[in-house]
């Protein structure tokens, strides 16, 4: 098998040595070649083709986002940003996958060479995934953003019924296409989406600002209500619980699940254990098998299970993986989930 081409952009020399030295400790993938701006980096994607590109935002020249709205329109191909763990970091990176990006890989602002050898592993993972992600070419440019018209549904103010939801590589922008057509009258719905803590405030309150529901990042003990989609914080796993007749969330600093925390199977468990046939379970796109065993014992208990097709994911590992061990009850695009959603708790109703 031929290793996996990336080719570096980053005008810091220790960021670009260090991914240099992580990338071609991996048995599978080399660095073809190493660029400090944009402008060096047109001709190196030129004349090395490379799979995957990762790239900064803050560089001289050209900054990132732009580079990437004119790579996707022109030339689309895996981008992994490299950001910040800052305010403006965050919000940068959500335009950038908003582009077009695949992932992104956070450098810590001290102690960089041990936060990003410490990351190694996920480094490795993320480009591998990259290098298989399905890539469109995107129209938008870096101010433009796209808010479909929710979906009519009528539902009776109750927390009888939840929807629960569990994400990975691409999903911020699936999560953006489902949640954007939900109406205000739908169910509660639960999010696991993996995502480091810093981001999933700032990625809530984007979501809050597009979507005719309420988006919030969860917090410990809240009630469950409708009309109100909850993040799981970055810092730990998303449960729900009950008391009386109501629902709460609970978040949870266990050991991390698949390596995750949050993971989407804890969340997907206690959805079983806790809402069952209640319950309705969605899985998007993401890499690796977070939330099938999940899947399966929300299945198990009654409740419909939904999976995202290969055609429209970004990355099918976490669905496949759902598929394969028959957790998902209906495959269906990204574009069709909200509707099926709505028109099954219809039914239900």
């Amino acid at each position: 098998m031929p290793k996996i081409k990336v080719l570096i952009i980053d005008d810091s020399a220790l960021i670009r040595s260090l991914l240099r030295q992580i990338i071609n400790g991996e048995p599978d993938m080399e660095v073809v070649g190493q660029a400090p701006d944009p402008v060096t980096a047109r001709e190196m994607i030129k004349q090395l083709d490379p799979d995957v590109l990762t790239l900064d935002v803050e560089m001289p020249r050209m900054n990132g986002l732009e580079f990437l709205e004119k790579l996707m329109r022109l030339r689309p191909m895996p981008v992994l940003m490299v950001s910040t763990l800052t305010e403006k970091g965050n919000e940068v990176t959500l335009k950038a996958l908003e582009l077009g990006a695949v992932d992104f890989i956070t450098k810590p602002g001290i102690g960089v060479s041990d936060g990003l050898t410490d990351l190694s592993h996920e480094i490795g993972d993320k480009i591998r995934a990259a290098s298989r992600a399905h890539i469109r070419r995107h129209a938008l440019n870096a101010t433009q953003v796209t808010r479909p018209q929710p979906l009519p549904g009528h539902f009776l103010h109750t927390t009888e019924k939840i929807v629960f939801v569990g994400s990975s590589t691409g999903g911020t922008e699936a999560l953006k296409e489902f949640l954007t057509r939900m109406p205000a009258t739908s169910p509660a719905v639960l999010i696991t989406q993996h995502m480091p803590e810093a981001f999933t405030r700032s990625f809530a309150q984007r979501l809050d600002g597009l979507s005719a529901m309420t988006v919030k990042e969860a917090a410990q003990g809240e009630r469950v209500v409708p009309g109100h989609a909850y993040i799981a914080p970055g810092h730990s796993h998303l449960l729900l619980k009950k008391s009386g007749a109501y629902y709460y969330t609970e978040l949870s600093k266990a050991e991390p699940v698949n390596r995750h925390r949050p993971s989407v199977d804890v969340l997907f468990h206690s959805a079983a254990e806790i809402a069952g046939p209640n319950a309705l379970g969605v899985i998007m796109t993401g890499m690796g098998k977070d939330g099938a065993q999940g899947m399966l014992a929300m299945r198990h208990c009654g409740a419909h299970t939904i999976a995202q097709d290969e055609a429209s994911c970004i990355v099918f590992g976490m669905p496949k993986a759902a598929i394969d061990i028959g957790a998902a009850a209906e495959v269906c695009s990204l574009h069709d989930i909200a509707s099926r959603v709505l028109d099954r708790l219809g039914r239900r109703n």
